[in-house]
């Protein structure tokens, strides 16, 4: 096809940016991010020519929990890794749409992360979900190029016209003669509601501050919703500790609702995360039950919750989530690397889906059509993304048509990652009454 890429040039940088507060999740903290960044220039079957960025945390702490490789050392490969993915893709020498080009990509990353881990002396192999945010970058910097080159947005370029392979060629053959425009919108919602995180750290009113940052920005949630106007929350819970769960989430209620009928609110939502510390379904379960108990209030408000047992679902096939997803929706988060997962969540009850640019953009594409496919709940969520990462995670949330909220938690906790591009778009990150502005992520490439 005329409109064909080839990558001419690849590009990379790194930037370290101090958090403000730290972060709590899973039982680990975080101060930091590094952003890996990259531009990739191609040119079209035609003659065009566009170059493309991509950038994304180097989020270790995350897609590579390990007992073997300490934070220091799976952080460096990481780096590492996506050097040589960049690498990889410099030399790449055939032409094809961005979804075919960064497919045929990853058929090599198993081998050039076991040829890091063998470099390195590393202990463990790099496990996918690292594998799959370390190439993410430079798989946003070629879906963004090949939109530039062509003037047009990314997600317009998804129909028969601009790919010679359906659906079915990525997936099965369920997807046969359908093609990804089907599964995202032509232009971007408007306004979308922003899930603001609430840190197990994080304090909730006056009396929990134990030592102020003092830099102007709200330091409780309650001075949080009031000056966002905030009406969804995402909860971070520790998933082994049953009491404090329950009591978290009662707090977080009374809190919110004393600063949301300030605002003259009666409508919020929450979703939470466990982060897959729950030692099976029967703790979601009595969690559930005894939030009910000592607020039946919280619990209607849950829009869903996030990933509660262990990402390997096939080393633990017990944890089924049938009953809770009677409940709640019940979504993959860190499971979900590949077709092959979303299937077997399916299976073991699992009602919904987790989406991330930080797992690649054509990969969170083709998950979110087989989501909506088959009927599936469906979320985007960040990595405390910052900068052009929001950016993109945006993009994509607001081009998924059955998406309702999206994830910024970077304004919390980097908000210095953010500074290059407030002034650029402002209704992203200037938050008022507890939505992003979206439409403005309309132009060339991913929007941005």
């Amino acid at each position: 096809m005329l409109t064909d890429i080839s990558i001419k040039q690849v590009r990379t940088d790194t930037q370290f940016i101090d958090y403000r507060t730290p972060i709590k999740f899973g039982g680990r903290v975080v101060n930091d991010v590094v952003l890996f960044n990259v531009s990739v220039d191609v040119e079209t079957s035609d003659g065009k020519t566009g170059s493309g960025f991509g950038s994304m945390p180097v989020g270790n702490v995350w897609a590579w929990p390990s007992q073997l490789v300490d934070t220091e050392q799976s952080h460096a490969a990481m780096i590492e890794l996506s050097r040589r993915y960049a690498k990889a893709a410099a030399g790449f020498s055939h032409s094809g749409h961005p979804l075919q080009i960064t497919h045929a990509l990853s058929a090599s990353y198993d081998d050039i992360a076991d040829s890091l881990a063998s470099d390195q002396g590393l202990a463990e192999p790099v496990p996918k979900l690292a594998q799959l945010v370390a190439a993410s970058p430079i798989e946003a910097a070629i879906h963004d190029a090949h939109g530039k080159a062509l003037g047009r947005n990314s997600y317009n370029l998804l129909g028969a016209e601009f790919i010679s392979v359906d659906i079915a060629h990525f997936l099965t053959d369920e997807f046969k003669g359908e093609y990804l425009d089907q599964y995202t919108s032509r232009s971007p919602k408007d306004r979308m509601p922003l899930y603001h995180l609430v840190g197990a750290l994080d304090p909730l009113t006056t009396s929990d501050v134990m030592n102020p940052v003092g830099d102007g920005l709200p330091e409780t949630l309650g001075e949080w919703i009031l000056a966002d106007g905030l009406t969804h929350l995402k909860i971070k819970l520790s998933g082994d500790n049953l009491e404090w769960d329950v009591d978290r989430v009662v707090r977080i209620e009374q809190a919110a609702v004393e600063s949301q009928a300030q605002r003259g609110c009666d409508q919020w939502q929450y979703s939470l995360d466990f982060n897959e510390k729950c030692a099976n379904v029967e703790y979601v379960l009595e969690f559930l039950a005894k939030v009910q108990e000592r607020s039946e209030a919280a619990l209607t408000r849950v829009q869903y919750i996030e990933q509660p047992t262990h990402r390997d679902l096939r080393a633990n096939p017990e944890n089924r989530m049938h009953e809770a997803a009677k409940i709640k929706p019940v979504v993959i988060d860190e499971s979900l690397i590949d077709y092959e997962s979303l299937l077997l969540a399916r299976e073991q009850g699992y009602s919904g889906v987790a989406l991330k640019a930080c797992k690649g953009h054509g990969e969170a594409l083709l998950m979110g059509a087989a989501a909506q496919k088959f009927g599936l709940f469906l979320c985007v969520q960040d990595l405390t993304c910052v900068g052009a990462s929001l950016l993109h995670s945006a993009s994509l949330a607001a081009r998924m048509p059955t998406i309702a909220a999206i994830e910024s938690n970077g304004r919390q906790y980097c908000p210095l990652g953010n500074q290059p591009w407030i002034e650029g778009y402002p209704s992203m990150f200037e938050i008022h009454d507890g939505t992003v502005g979206t439409a403005v992520l309309d132009g060339p490439g991913l929007g941005f």
